[in-house]
């Protein structure tokens, strides 16, 4: 009978725990989270499709990247700290609604048939300061409304979904670029992006007041401006292997990343039509595989030399998929890599965890919402200009070994990341 449990706990191990889908504040916001990523999958293909089909040019398709980057920087941060300050649902539904805006802007200039780089590039940085703001205050958000204990699996379904969402959103884009014209096609993909969103608005609208906790009486009061996040990066600096975290990441997401090539080489590699789909899903296919299968990931004891692995299986992946010329072996690889994507991010939120105090914690959520999602966008200009100068194949093989090398010098130059183990955790059982 003991046996039996043990066999039935190990199994429950493996199973995602949908409890929190229970409490119907939680659940609103997943269903309208995992709608809007769902939905904006179609606008992430659709966007350099156009770009490229208007101009011919992976450095234009680059520079999508910065226009997202800027606004990441700005208010990324100034959203982790307004989280700790303002009512979140009220922040939360703001930024959506900004973001909201950009999409339907995306689709208006589709359907006038606008063909306008410039005004691609001013309606993604919008979407993104949208992004930049509303990410952090999600995360914030969580714990506000899920009991302490549900936490980690309320932060593992939202997780799962989204990655669902990274892979059926792409293949289902490029099955719209297959059948239609991309004019028809991106106007499809931003209507689509655009009807759903208003759902996730709908369903952030429908969540109670959550307002800043109240603080002891003669506790400093948080501060949403600069000096609010000057304390949240002065403790970031004074914690080098959080600060070696963020480096590796950033090194694997700049030089290793390709997304920005996809356009390029789906029509010119593959023939264009779905292929291009396929590409944009595969790095989210391998994180959804390798989330599925993640149940090892917590008895790991080296987290830190288990991130470092991770980003260099991860650049060794992405080098080998630029390097194929078979549309399977290229997703294959591309697979593989966010596998291994997959892991580095558990290690990442999970040593920013263990360092970060309940009461910085918006701030540094901030600060990691613009390295995780900063690095990809610096990634897309690397890879859209160095194509231009090198070609495609240089620019996207070379970057992926170039990253795996630099992640091995970091480790080896500053070993407190690969030393580092967490200190609060239950004896491993073998």
């Amino acid at each position: 009978m003991e046996a039996a449990e043990r066999v039935v706990e190990e199994r429950r191990g493996w199973m995602i725990d949908v409890r929190p889908l229970r409490i119907t504040a939680y659940r609103r916001m997943w269903v309208g989270n995992g709608l809007s990523f769902f939905g904006f999958q179609f606008t992430s293909v659709a966007v350099p499709v156009e770009m490229y089909a208007i101009t011919g040019s992976s450095s234009w398709v680059g520079l999508l990247g910065v226009a997202a980057l800027v606004p990441l920087l700005v208010f990324g941060l100034w959203g982790g700290a307004a989280a700790d300050v303002v009512d979140r649902r009220r922040l939360l539904l703001a930024s959506s609604a900004l973001a909201w805006a950009s999409t339907a802007g995306l689709l208006v200039q589709g359907l006038a048939g606008a063909h306008s780089p410039v005004l691609l590039l001013v309606l993604t940085a919008v979407q993104s300061a949208g992004f930049a703001i509303s990410s952090p205050t999600r995360q914030a958000i969580i714990p506000r409304i899920v009991p302490v204990g549900l936490v980690p699996a309320a932060n593992t379904l939202g997780y799962t979904t989204t990655t669902a969402g990274g892979v059926f959103g792409p293949l289902a884009a490029g099955l719209i670029f297959s059948i239609w014209s991309v004019d028809t096609g991106v106007t499809i993909a931003y209507a689509v992006d655009a009807a759903l969103f208003t759902v996730s608005l709908w369903a952030t609208y429908r969540l109670p007041p959550i307002p800043p906790v109240r603080r002891a009486e003669g506790a400093e009061k948080p501060n949403a401006g600069l000096r609010g996040i000057v304390v949240g990066l002065r403790f970031l600096v004074t914690q080098p292997v959080l600060l070696l975290s963020f480096a590796v990441d950033i090194v694997a997401m700049v030089l290793a990343m390709p997304r920005a090539l996809f356009p390029q080489v789906a029509e010119e590699r593959f023939g264009g039509g779905a292929a291009v789909g396929w590409l944009f899903a595969a790095i989210a296919i391998g994180s959804m595989i390798g989330g599925l299968t993640s149940g090892w990931i917590g008895r790991v004891r080296r987290q830190g030399a288990a991130l470092v692995l991770a980003v260099v299986a991860w650049g060794i992946a992405i080098g080998l998929s630029g390097l194929a010329s078979q549309l399977w072996l290229v997703v294959l690889l591309l697979a593989v890599g966010g596998a291994a994507d997959l892991v580095s991010a558990v290690y990442r939120q999970s040593i920013l965890q263990t360092f970060a105090p309940d009461e910085l914690r918006g701030r540094l959520q901030g600060v990691f919402t613009v390295v995780v999602a900063g690095g990809p966008r610096l990634g897309d200009l690397r890879a859209g200009g160095t194509a231009d100068l090198t070609g495609p194949t240089v620019s996207w093989a070379g970057g992926g070994f170039a990253a795996a090398g630099l992640a091995v010098v970091l480790a080896a130059a500053f070993p407190a990341l690969m030393r580092y183990r967490p200190t609060t955790d239950e004896p491993v059982k073998r």
